[in-house]
């Protein structure tokens, strides 16, 4: 019923051997992905169920089984994501004086953790981060968060005996939500997620600080009034050639470095090209045909790439 009000579908029903008829209403399958995609940005998630054995060896009802959980975090539809910004799900837990953030961008392999002393720089995270899904003790269920299960499911995925040498040993509240998020995306997903092949322990002290309200004020990566990025200083500075490149200088300006050996370090880099014209034009037209290969190779190792994908994954290589 709440799919055909959505959609806008004819609402139908099926003898299901109960009293009530079972509410159902279809779509094409060649349309199913922007279906999906319509109800997902409308709050929804999306079980995708698909038949597990063949219907004329089947003895009874065909067995049917729940391949994945579709989520505003987890959509893979191209057509659903902006190609310039991650798609991040954040994990947030409060134990003591401490705040555990993680953020897991499922698309790309993004993964990372910290760990924050008060409210206002959990917004200030959010704020820069803009997560298409927040999980929390008070909206899954609380064992999501145990945490000897965080901590084996995190074990088991990056197969350690040991977190020490993800560098998580001071963050015993940040290891809390990379399990949940992590636990959450195998929850929904079913697969064994395997281009989540490292996760980034930061400190915000790493970054400039910069509160929410400057954030707006500063324009930084979208316009006061319209919300758009044309106007915006990420718009003024944007000359990338691939998803990817937009992606990581858009993370760029949202986190200003403050370290001074790390910003002449990417100075240097940029004085470099900046003196070496024909080099740089030879490489932006090298990278001018490359496509999204993070998404593609997500999409592929997830087993839901299409043949478009393929090609595009070929001609980029």
């Amino acid at each position: 019923k709440t799919v055909s009000k959505e959609l806008e579908l004819t609402l139908t029903g099926k003898d299901c051997g109960q009293e009530e008829r079972a509410p159902m209403c279809g779509i094409p399958f060649h349309a199913a992905e922007n279906y999906i995609t319509r109800l997902v940005s409308n709050g929804h998630k999306v079980a995708i169920c698909e038949q597990m054995e063949d219907p004329k060896k089947a003895k009874g009802i065909v067995k049917r089984e729940v391949i994945k959980v579709v989520t505003p975090s987890t959509n893979l539809n191209s057509q659903s994501l902006d190609e310039t910004k991650n798609n991040y799900l954040c994990g947030i837990v409060y134990l003591g004086d401490k705040i555990g953030v993680s953020f897991i961008d499922y698309t790309t392999g993004d993964y990372f953790v910290t760990e924050l002393e008060n409210g206002s720089e959990l917004i200030d995270e959010i704020n820069k981060f803009v997560p298409a899904e927040i999980i929390t003790v008070s909206t899954l269920d609380s064992w999501y968060f145990d945490e000897d299960t965080c901590i084996n499911k995190l074990m088991s995925h990056f197969k350690l005996t040991t977190l020490d040498g993800l560098g998580l040993k001071d963050y015993s509240t940040g290891i809390i939500a990379a399990g949940a998020v992590l636990i959450y995306l195998y929850e929904t997903q079913k697969n064994d997620l395997m281009h989540i092949t490292s996760i980034s322990p930061y400190t915000t002290g790493k970054y400039m600080l910069i509160d929410s309200s400057s954030r707006r004020n500063l324009e930084l990566v979208e316009t006061l009034r319209e919300k758009q990025k044309r106007g915006s200083l990420l718009w003024v500075l944007d000359k990338t050639k691939t998803a990817m490149g937009a992606r990581t200088l858009r993370s760029m300006i949202e986190q200003p470095l403050i370290n001074k050996e790390t910003i002449e370090g990417r100075l240097d880099v940029i004085e470099e090209l900046n003196n070496n014209s024909i080099d740089r034009e030879e490489i932006r037209e090298y990278l001018n045909p490359i496509y999204d290969l993070e998404r593609l190779m997500t999409k592929i190792s997830c087993k839901s790439a299409n043949p478009r994908d393929l090609i595009a994954f070929r001609n980029s290589l």
